[in-house]
């Protein structure tokens, strides 16, 4: 109890305090600013002593004089080098464009490093033709974007003739016919050109290629990418998705090697499905990474497409162990679009809007085809009892029922955002409208949000404060899957509305009602609004030292409302005369991270050593209200206590709310070491407290990790070879945990139970709701990863190779235990094992790259295999050595996959059907299924006993193999992106098939070859049935998204800085033999019953490859959008 009242009045003095931490965060910057240098990074004032210094020399100045520290290979960058300087003062760019000239050097700027790229030279001929006559000849360089280089060098080779293109990337200088022009600029490889007939000439200088030297976000931090020793992915913007993406997962999908990203489906309201290496837990709800934005959990959704600079994914053990509890499945670090520091103020808009069809839908049977087969007899449906028939009637209509319900929804977006400042003080501010409308009438998604991000630095830039504000308004109502079942069931001859307006209903069927009637007769809205204050300081007191602390302060509101009228089919049917609901919830998540970091160096050894403290607080409410029997429909659920059933008092469970606290405490440490940037290493621990294991006896985690690294092409043996630019191999393990999304499993914590007579009055009682189990540990996955890092053939090929194995020990489930003495028969605890092991392989190369022409092309491969180790122990058993999962819909009601000890997760299981019988003597077996027994030999339906045992494993539902193809295309001032991928070796449970294919559903409209044989026998008279002939083959491959731009280059009388305007297609095309709608379906978020039948655990991503008939269906998307820089 001590513990538990300690971290309470944490949280107390943490919510007090962090107002405070953010007003000091914005008046400490305002009132002790003492007049800092102002401009860009670059236009810092470099003082020298010296006419001449060697290259390390002006480094190290640079590295005194500003916060900038310089990366570089000594191996191909000579340091000793005597540079010739003209002045005692210098300007860091134009200092830098000196050391450029003189050694043929490259640098590029990235997060205050900068790279020293050695001398790599594109000659570009530009129709030569000698002449001794000088002339003056004009051009301007842009980069592959279009956009001006301002600050770039041009010289006459071999002269002293040179200049510097102004703020358009414009210049002029007189040169020879055959005079070759070298034209340098930071972070771009030196180009030159020989000066031809032509007196203006266009440059596009091409970006230093070496993905080796890209700085990458790592847990607390950042890392140049030949520093990383772990395996950690990196995804820009300009390689992101384009068109109409609904949530960040969207921008990455098919981009990195072993991260499953299944798009949102039409459903305006959907998110992403992210996994990365295989499934993590048997408690299902917890497969999803960890996402931070800028440094803060959030998810998917909460942060605009267009405000995000990029993507890091922190895919293994080593790399994530720093997140503790919450890094077993991952960690996705998404970095937003920071201020401007250039001295100018720049506004950038982009915007699209886009319509959406429906890409493939079920064969359905038309009124004509259901009029066919009234006429054959075919639509003669038998009752369950077998004595009686009826026919299905023609009520004369052509209805096309899914035409009713569905539009050809037009969506938009709209983002503006400001940037402006200069090296010490700088802003960015956005605004983002996002419009999307649904297939289905009534669904929408409308959401208007903001961001503002400042900046300000102090005392020569020791002190540094960030203050940063983001708030999003949304609308939505989502898709109503009873709506589209239903449309799909009805009778095509059936009308829309009777003669006399009503609505046509058949309401004596089971579960069967107008779908038209439905939507129109109901109503819903839901309302949500996130916000989010953050704030940071960093302080750099001595060389080396750097002190920060984030704050952050996250609120979320949700309120929901629906209702139904008195001509609504459910309460015409249950006589509840018109229902309304409202529910609700809030939370608010408290962050406070405090770290430490030093870095040194000292012959040729580098270190940093980090430590920080991590506290988050989340208070978390819910509420709703039922209510129904209106005296009339005009209020819809605004006014809902005017229904009677709560006023009555004989129903009970109409109210009820709920509050949950949760908290997180973690302490961490890391130690980077390389020497000679050749030998690398990394250790990291972090040791975590939440909420989910309070009351147990070790409610603490430790999670340790390491990797070491190696950079061969740093070794003297390898100074002569051509091939590898850089070549790096790695190795990791750590250890995570996995949080449940419960809090206090362990504890027995009280819910309401059944009625006492006390002192004559009746009293409700509280009762434990679960037995407690203070023995309760976290999950932990240890994983070990060996990687390959390379770049080779001047770098037009790179990537990297993985292979990981990772195990999750103490997987969490409910367990048999004897009653008494337990209360109830069934106990959380940790038992079981499960492993992930697979290979990721991703190639970057450069097939072309010409100075108007340039083909950028990436392929990506996966391969995971999963395996169930253990599942029990002598203390705590299943009945079984296997868990059932996954629930199949009326009008059958069974499980779809097993889950057992040695063998897969995905796994279906069912009867094994190979063929119908065709002999019409043999009544009983006439058009049955002919199943495989269990000796392998085929048995009769009459004598088959449908027996658990006699069912077998039918496929996987999980892909074995993916594969994606991504390629970008850049001709003069056009572009154009394709992304491809697919994935192999799954199978699909064909659902629909099952539903709408079977002639004994004949009571609802069905598929147009629902009387076709089968097997090539004959026609079917099996009732519904789940085995082997519904489950597919699921391979396939897709165009995902084709993108085609036209960039237009700034001129003199241009009012924009760059343009770029394009169409854009998602889901463009699918090859794939399933005779589904689309085989790559979403993981379910269900429930199934524990083995007793009772207790219900979360199966979520245990039960995959379910394709449901009443899906959202397969959509298209086409695109017009517009990108302009003021």
């Amino acid at each position: 109890m001590s513990n538990l009242n300690f971290r309470l009045l944490q949280g107390k003095v943490l919510h007090f305090l962090m107002p405070f931490a953010l007003i000091l965060c914005t008046y400490g910057a305002m009132a002790f600013d003492y007049g800092q240098t102002k401009g860009d990074p670059l236009d810092a004032n470099i003082k020298i002593s010296k006419k001449s210094e060697k290259l390390g020399a002006l480094f190290s100045l640079v590295e005194q004089q500003t916060p900038l520290r310089f990366a570089y290979d000594a191996s191909e960058v000579d340091i000793n080098k005597s540079i010739s300087i003209k002045k005692d003062v210098l300007i860091l760019k134009q200092l830098l464009l000196e050391i450029s000239q003189q050694t043929g050097t490259s640098f590029e700027l990235s997060k205050n490093v900068i790279t020293v790229i050695p001398p790599k030279t594109h000659t570009i001929s530009l129709n030569s033709v000698s002449s001794s006559n000088a002339k003056n000849v004009t051009g301007k360089v842009v980069d592959k974007n279009g956009a001006p280089v301002a600050g770039a060098t041009v010289s006459v080779k071999g002269t002293s003739k040179g200049t510097a293109t102004d703020g358009n990337g414009s210049f002029r200088i007189d040169a020879n016919e055959g005079d070759v022009l070298v034209i340098t600029s930071v972070g771009f490889e030196k180009t030159e050109i020989t000066v031809g007939t032509s007196s203006n000439i266009s440059v596009i200088l091409a970006g230093i290629g070496t993905a080796l030297n890209e700085v990458v976000v790592i847990g607390y931090g950042t890392q140049r990418k030949a520093e990383v020793t772990s395996s950690v992915a990196t995804v820009k913007a300009e390689n992101f998705i384009k068109g109409t993406v609904k949530d960040a997962g969207q921008l990455i999908q098919g981009k990195v090697a072993g991260l499953t990203i299944i798009s949102p489906n039409g459903d305006p309201t959907a998110t992403s499905q992210v996994i990365l290496r295989g499934q993590s837990t048997l408690m299902g709800v917890n497969q999803n990474p960890l996402v931070l934005i800028d440094g803060v959990p959030g998810d998917l959704k909460m942060v605009a497409p267009q405000d995000i600079e990029s993507i890091d994914v922190l895919k293994d053990g080593s790399a994530a162990a720093i997140y503790g509890t919450r890094g077993t499945n991952g960690v996705i670090l998404i970095t937003t679009k920071r201020a401007g520091a250039n001295n100018k103020t720049t506004v950038e808009y982009g915007g699209y809007v886009s319509i959406q069809t429906i890409a493939r839908k079920l064969d359905m049977s038309t009124a004509e085809d259901f009029r066919a087969q009234i006429a054959s007899g075919d639509r003669i449906v038998i009752t369950p009892t077998g004595d009686t028939s009826y026919p299905m009637l023609d009520h004369g209509a052509s209805t096309d029922w899914l035409k009713e319900i569905t539009r050809t929804p037009v969506s938009q977006d709209h983002n503006l955002t400001f940037r402006g400042g200069n090296a010490t003080t700088n802003y960015l501010a956005s605004v983002n409208y996002n419009d999307l409308q649904g297939l289905f009438l009534k669904s929408y998604n409308q959401q208007f949000s903001g961001r503002m991000d400042f900046n300000h630095s102090m005392f020569n830039n020791k002190l540094k404060i960030n203050l940063n504000y983001f708030s999003a308004s949304r609308k939505f109502n989502g898709f109503n899957s009873n709506i589209y079942r239903q449309a799909t069931m009805q009778n095509p001859t059936a009308p829309v509305k009777n003669p006399d307006g009503t609505w046509f209903q058949e309401l004596t069927k089971f579960d069967y009602q107008s779908p038209v009637s439905d939507l129109m007769e109901s109503d819903g809205k839901s309302s949500e609004s996130n916000s989010r204050y953050k704030g940071s300081v960093v302080f750099t007191p001595i060389t080396g030292l750097r002190l920060s602390g984030i704050f952050s302060y996250t609120k979320r509101m949700l309120e929901a409302g629906y209702a139904e009228t008195k001509q609504h089919a459910s309460t015409l049917r249950d006589n509840r005369n018109g229902y309304a609901s409202v529910s609700g919830n809030s939370s608010i998540d408290r962050l406070a991270e405090l770290t430490a970091e030093y870095s040194k160096s000292f012959n040729r050894n580098n270190f940093t050593l980090l430590g920080g403290y991590s506290y988050q607080e989340n208070d978390y409410n819910s509420d709703f209200t039922n209510n129904w029997d209106f005296p009339t429909d005009q209020f819809s659920w605004h006014n809902i206590g005017l229904g009677r059933a709560i006023s009555s008092g004989d129903y009970t469970g109409l109210i009820g709310s709920y509050r949950a606290t949760t908290n997180l405490i973690g302490f961490f440490g890391r130690l980077t070491y390389n020497y000679d940037q050749k030998y690398l290493l990394m250790a990291s621990v972090r040791s975590e407290e939440a909420s989910q294991l309070w009351g147990t006896n070790d409610p603490w985690g430790t999670f340790p990790a390491v990797s070491a690294g190696w950079r061969i092409t740093r070794e003297s043996f390898m100074d002569n070879q051509k091939l590898f630019n850089d070549l790096k191999l790695r190795a990791g393990y750590g250890v995570t945990g996995s949080q449940p999304n419960q809090p206090f499993l362990g504890l027995a914590t009280l819910s309401y139970g059944g009625f006492v007579l006390s002192n004559g009055e009746w009293v409700q009682t509280l009762v434990p709701s679960q037995n407690a189990n203070p023995n309760l540990q976290w999950e932990e996955k240890r994983e070990t990863n060996i990687g390959l890092d390379f770049s080779m053939l001047d770098n037009r090929i790179g990537g990297s190779i993985d292979l990981y194995n990772r195990k999750i020990h103490n997987l969490l489930y409910l367990f048999e235990v004897p009653s008494p003495p337990n209360l109830y028969n069934r106990t959380m605890a940790n038992v079981g094992t499960m492993q992930n092991k697979g290979i990721e392989v991703q190639v970057n190369f450069v097939p072309v790259r010409k100075n108007n022409f340039e083909w950028n092309s990436t392929v990506n491969y996966s391969t995971n295999s999963n395996k169930l180790i253990s599942l029990s122990n002598d203390l705590y058993k299943t009945s079984t050595d296997y868990i059932r999962v996954g629930a199949i819909f009326p009008p059958i009601q069974t499980f779809s996959h097993l889950l057992r000890v040695g063998g897969e997760v995905g796994d279906f299981y069912g009867y094994k059907v190979i063929g119908v019988g065709g002999d019409p003597s043999d009544v009983a077996n006439y058009g049955q299924w002919i199943y495989e027994g269990r000796d392998g030999k085929p048995v009769n339906y009459k004598d088959f006993a449908h027996a658990f045992e006699d069912k077998k494993v039918l496929g996987n539902g999980l892909p074995r193999h993916y594969l994606a193809w991504n390629n970008s295309f850049r001709l003069n001032n056009w572009d154009l992106t394709i992304t491809q991928r697919g994935a192999f070796n799954f199978q699909v449970a064909n659902l629909q098939r099952m539903m709408f294919e079977n002639p004994t559903q004949a009571q609802y409209n069905l598929m147009k070859n629902a009387y076709d044989p089968v097997f090539g026998t004959t026609q079917l008279k099996s009732p519904v049935e789940f085995n082997s002939y519904y489950i597919e083959d699921g391979d396939f491959w897709k165009i995902d998204n084709i993108t085609l731009g036209y960039n237009f280059r700034k001129t003199g009388t241009n009012l924009f800085q760059s343009a770029r305007v394009y169409v854009a297609s998602l889901n463009t095309l699918i090859i794939t033999g399933y005779k589904g709608i689309d085989p790559e379906v979403s993981l379910r978020n269900a429930q199934s019953a524990a083995q007793s039948g009772v207790v219900q655990v979360p199966t979520s991503g245990l039960d995959p490859g379910m394709d449901s008939p009443y899906k959202y269906p397969t959509t298209r998307t086409f695109s017009v959008g517009l990108n302009v820089t003021f």
